[in-house]
């Protein structure tokens, strides 16, 4: 998670069920991967601390 993400989503508190804002992350390969990409799909976000992560 990129420090402007940590950011965005700390600044405005996201209530459980609510849409997730728009965002872009690079993903494992190094592709950027926007949420908008899933639109229409079903998305879960899950956020893991970084000991978990292997990163």
């Amino acid at each position: 998670m990129t420090h402007a993400m940590l950011a965005m989503l700390t600044a405005a508190a996201i209530a459980p069920g609510s849409k997730a804002p728009q965002f872009t992350l690079e993903s494992s390969t190094g592709k950027k991967v926007s949420l908008s990409d899933f639109k229409g799909r079903t998305v879960v976000l899950a956020f893991f601390v970084k000991a978990f992560t292997g990163g």
